[in-house]
């Protein structure tokens, strides 16, 4: 095998309302900021813990639709379903862990096995220095 190993860092994503998108991804997948571009009362930009970036572009009328979908392992699957209920998310036809977002970006929540490793995973900090 040649070359290096990888593996996504983040994704970046046009948000209508990013205000909205950054209460629910840390309402209900705990997934809090580890940067931010402006202020966090006014985000230009919005990076999570977990590999997410949000773009705040009001006026973006451009489909979502070019990601498939984003794949989030849970700690506790039934309890982000749960989170999930108030935000009016729809159920998409693959199963009740495919979610449709009001802008139209789908996620799909896999329960992790062992849970403990979503912790683990989260304590790496690859832009730490040595």
């Amino acid at each position: 095998m040649s070359g290096s190993k990888a593996y996504l860092e983040h994704v970046a994503i046009w948000v209508k309302d990013i205000g909205w998108h950054i209460r629910f991804f840390e309402d209900v997948l705990g997934m809090t900021m580890r940067e931010v571009d402006g202020t966090v009362d006014a985000p230009r930009q919005y990076w999570t813990l977990g590999g997410l970036q949000f773009i705040h572009a009001p006026q973006y009328e451009g489909s979502e639709g070019r990601l498939a979908h984003l794949g989030i392992m849970c700690e506790d699957l039934e309890a982000a379903l749960a989170a999930a209920r108030p935000y009016a998310v729809s159920e998409m036809p693959q199963g009740r862990n495919w979610l449709r977002l009001p802008d139209g970006l789908a996620i799909e929540l896999i329960q992790a096995r062992p849970a403990s490793c979503v912790a683990q995973a989260l304590e790496i900090d690859p832009r730490a220095e040595i």
